[in-house]
């Protein structure tokens, strides 16, 4: 074997194996750039779930306070009524307070 032959096999050697840890570093890169991509997605779809988990518990949380001021908007009904009902009363209790007082004095 003569040294153009020697050198030749020592290049074509260094030629396949640099094509073969060429591409073995091209695959670990992709497999790297697939799992960050996956890992971006996954998170992302966790983010949405926790938004529309969230926004479930605020409609919730809405609807539940509606409730209750429903029920305290018909108690203050309940009260204003009450109200004018003891005004009319006392209205006329003074009514007749005054026409009493009225025929103590004599007028």
């Amino acid at each position: 074997m003569d040294l153009t032959t020697g050198v030749s096999l020592v290049v074509a050697t260094g030629a396949v194996f640099g094509i073969i840890f060429g591409y073995w570093g091209y695959s670990r890169g992709l497999k790297k750039d697939t799992y960050s991509e996956g890992a971006l997605k996954g998170e992302q779809q966790a983010d949405i779930s926790y938004i529309k988990k969230r926004s479930d518990d605020i409609l919730l949380e809405q609807k539940d306070t509606n409730r209750k001021l429903e029920g305290h908007s018909a108690q203050l009904t309940d009260h204003a009524v009450k109200i004018a009902k003891v005004t009319e009363v006392a209205a006329s209790a003074h009514k007749r307070l005054d026409s009493l007082e009225r025929g103590v004095r004599g007028d």
